[in-house]
């Protein structure tokens, strides 16, 4: 093995390490904490450590926080003015995000815009399934940010990086045609989010939007069937595991547990998404899923008993299953161009 290759997997193992320590860490720390969405502080640290081996400057931190500050005051106040009247939040709420999926396919925007995403759907469709919440929604966002900064700064601190220069990951080209893709990245998310706020049913399945969000930043590497199938299956893989989990979690409910139970997940998932390739983005998928399962499994929020775990392996099943019909449907068939130098 050459000293790159050593070096690109002693970083990989260094990003791996952080992303477990922090996941694990805040996880456990949110549930003892009582935390209404546990998942969210872990996710967004998981998000701020595999976009960059060293730790963000402090202005793009800032700037990230107060991006995602931003978009959850605007988005509680769209709900709470237009949640009431279904065929006008959902127009808007189709515009953002269409901003999001063409900055996205113009390859700008890095790791922020999947976290966009997140507070674009979780904000409505807590606002409006879940009314008791409507008031506390922007502390649960504060309280995600800051924790999530603070992890990805005790990690950093915990396991620094070398001074050797870090590896860049592989890019996925960018498609010759981002409007259109954009426009059918919309109405395939749009359409999933207009299901669950219409169905009362669906109050707790917060997984299905995300993980079609999710899932529609990864197709990119699907440049086959099999790739597809590969994809699919590794992000199912995380609700799989989180069931599991949560199976072993009830033998014995305890912190530590827990935190032993997250830590070993992390290291299987995070390890692997911390590769510099780009099919590092399934297994990060994978990891959100676990990740917003396994807190919906633990959380307060209405419909966490276990038994729906089923359920909701159900419907991560079938929003990967939807993403993928209909991302071969309505994505243009024109090919891509050569990723940018300069990406995010």
């Amino acid at each position: 093995m050459s000293v790159e290759a050593d070096q690109a997997l002693a970083e990989q193992r260094r990003k791996g390490l952080r992303v477990a320590i922090a996941v694990s860490a805040g996880f456990t720390l949110s549930v003892a904490f009582g935390a209404v969405v546990p998942f969210l502080g872990p996710l967004f640290a998981a998000q701020f450590l595999l976009s960059s081996s060293s730790p963000m400057p402090m202005a793009k931190t800032l700037g990230m926080a107060v991006i995602i500050l931003a978009v959850g005051t605007f988005m509680m106040f769209l709900t709470a003015l237009f949640g009431d009247h279904p065929a006008t939040f959902l127009m808007l709420l189709g515009l953002i995000y269409f901003c999001c999926f063409f900055t996205q396919a113009s390859g700008k925007g890095g790791p922020a815009i999947f976290l966009v995403l997140v507070v674009a759907i979780m904000v409505p469709l807590l606002g409006v399934l879940n009314r008791d919440l409507a008031d506390s929604i922007l502390s649960i966002l504060i309280t995600g940010v800051l924790s999530g900064t603070i992890l990805m700064w005790l990690s950093h601190a915990l396991v620094p990086e070398t001074a050797l220069a870090p590896s860049q990951p592989e890019q996925a080209p960018l498609p010759l045609h981002p409007y259109w893709r954009a426009l059918a990245n919309t109405a395939i998310l749009l359409s999933t989010v207009a299901i669950c706020l219409t169905n009362d049913q669906l109050a707790a399945a917060l997984v299905i939007p995300i993980t079609v969000a999710s899932l529609l930043g990864q197709l990119d590497i699907a440049a086959s069937g099999r790739a597809a199938l590969g994809l699919a299956i590794i992000n199912l893989l995380g609700g799989v595991i989180a069931s599991i989990a949560y199976a072993i979690l009830s033998l014995r409910p305890n912190l530590f547990f827990m935190f032993v139970i997250v830590l070993v997940v992390a290291l299987l998932l995070g390890g692997r998404a911390a590769a510099p390739s780009r099919e590092a983005k399934m297994f990060a998928g994978a990891l959100t899923t676990f990740l917003i399962l396994f807190g919906l499994g633990v959380s307060p929020l209405p419909g966490s008993a276990a038994e729906s775990f089923a359920t909701r392996i159900l419907y991560v099943a079938a929003a990967i299953l939807y993403t993928l019909v209909m991302a071969a449907l309505l994505w243009p068939r024109s090919g891509a161009r050569l990723p940018k130098q300069n990406y995010g």
